[in-house]
């Protein structure tokens, strides 16, 4: 029988006091908490498993929180996300529940709280990836590392690898704003690998190292590595990552 094999940890990285990274994987979540070690989880490929990374907006009052908020959500809903447009459903309805939590009050102690989030549906013989804001989801293949997210980030600056602002998240405003989801269908076989990421990994380890990692190692010893990349390189920000594959007996 077809099996969905998950490994996953969630760190504050070096410099960051608190982590306000969450993670779900199926029913399980890891709200804004720590993983000493990756967390390895098995599941039978069959009811659709949404396996998701939500990195709450730095610099804003309340990110742990709403990044738990929509973890949780996900956890809840995710058996029903068979399709595109139930997945854009989803996190639209992720978006309002995060402005109506916040309040709308500029003196609320969660104004214009946030957050990104990205991931996967696992599905019988399909996947539907995911993202608002700039967390990613790569696909691990014999041709390297492919994203398939598309970060929601303005052009970088001349001479920059990358950039800390976004231009589309859930919640982050005072009033209610809309948000257009990227969701994106593709086949699903035996032997697929993703990558699913907060920007704590992709901002100080370049694709090429990720993609180096992915290729030798698998589940548990590739986060592990995948984690040791980023603090080796600074650790400047939370760091969450999961390792999606698919297996057959």
């Amino acid at each position: 029988m077809p099996y969905v094999v998950v490994s996953a940890l969630s760190h504050p990285g070096l410099l960051r006091e608190r982590n306000e990274d969450s993670l779900v994987i199926g029913p399980w979540t890891l709200c804004a908490t720590v993983t000493e070690t990756p967390q390895t989880l098995v599941f039978p490929l069959g009811t659709p498993l949404v396996v998701a990374v939500a990195d709450g907006l730095g610099g804003h009052p309340g990110g742990d929180v709403a990044s738990a908020l929509v973890a949780r959500r996900m956890a809840t809903i995710g058996p029903a996300l068979g399709t595109e447009d139930a997945v854009r459903d989803a996190l639209n309805g992720c978006n309002r529940a995060v402005h109506e939590a916040a309040g709308g009050d500029e003196h609320s102690a969660l104004a214009a709280m946030g957050t990104t989030i990205a991931g996967t549906v696992v599905r019988p013989g399909a996947l539907l990836a995911f993202n608002v804001g700039d967390s990613r989801v790569f696909a691990a293949s014999h041709e390297g590392l492919l994203q398939v997210s598309v970060d929601d980030s303005p052009p970088v600056e001349p001479g920059q690898r990358t950039t800390s602002l976004i231009t589309q998240c859930l919640g982050g405003t005072l009033a209610y704003r809309g948000i257009r989801p990227h969701v994106t269908a593709a086949p699903l076989s035996a032997g697929d690998r993703y990558l699913i990421c907060t920007d704590g990994l992709t901002d100080p380890v370049p694709t090429d190292v990720l993609d180096a990692v992915m290729r030798e190692h698998d589940d548990g010893r590739a986060a592990f590595e995948l984690w040791k990349a980023a603090i080796a390189a600074g650790g400047p920000d939370n760091i969450t990552l999961a390792v999606v594959r698919v297996a057959d007996e």
